[in-house]
């Protein structure tokens, strides 16, 4: 029993240590090394941001205004610079495209904003209709409503076309998808989210609910806000 478990412990610490020396081939000293990523470890790094909510609540309190939706279910995927590099390896290997043509599509990705949401909506039952005056802001988690320190979101439809930006689930014709960019820092340079907060909260607004998702704060993302602070 003990040199099965004693095995189970030095598989685990193995498995581990393959996991986070994947994750670190995004840094300065391998900047590339994205490009030998397996299938399987892409995949797995790029859906690994992806969280599900909800907004509204369970019951159905319309009255007479059935043309709104009971609630609204949440999808959001964190493009952060390793979710980026994954969906753009896994297209190389798909579409069979050189190192070159993968690293424009990286680039391509990284310009689009200082960080960039990918949003899925789905409303359940009414119109099946979700308004354009919805609303998406990023915080620290747990911060009030009404507080400072939340950022507005910017929707920006046009990364629809932004092949790194675009997840790797496929699209789910029950949820609509947006893109929403988030600016870390001011025109001053000073971060408008804090490098060293742990949690980082998506609220999403449709009429009068609100949905919550949460991540902890990436360490790609916080060593982002400290880069472009000091520029």
């Amino acid at each position: 029993m003990k040199l099965s478990l004693g095995r189970l412990l030095i598989v685990s610490l193995l498995t581990l240590f393959g996991v986070v020396s994947v994750w670190t081939q995004t840094g300065s000293t391998d900047p590339n090394g994205y490009l030998n990523w397996t299938a399987a470890q892409a995949d797995k790094i790029g859906k690994s941001t992806r969280q599900n909510g909800k907004a509204g609540g369970n019951f159905d309190l319309r009255v007479i205004s059935t043309n709104k939706a009971i609630n609204y279910g949440l999808r959001a995927t964190l493009m952060t610079p390793e979710v980026i590099r994954a969906a753009a390896r896994v297209a190389q290997l798909r579409d069979r495209l050189s190192d070159e043509q993968t690293q424009r599509i990286v680039e391509d990705a990284e310009n689009a904003g200082d960080l960039v949401v990918m949003i899925e909506i789905n409303p359940n039952e009414g119109s099946g209709v979700i308004p354009l005056d919805w609303r998406v802001f990023l915080q620290p988690k747990g911060l009030g409503s009404g507080a400072g320190g939340a950022i507005a979101g910017v929707k920006s439809p046009h990364l629809r076309k932004t092949p790194a930006l675009s997840g790797l689930y496929g699209r789910n014709y029950e949820y609509d998808v947006f893109w929403v960019v988030f600016p870390l820092v001011d025109d001053k340079k000073t971060p408008l989210l804090s490098a060293d907060i742990a949690e980082i909260q998506l609220v999403v607004g449709i009429y009068s609910s609100e949905g919550r998702i949460s991540w902890k704060m990436p360490e790609s993302i916080r060593q982002k806000i400290k880069e472009m602070s000091r520029k």
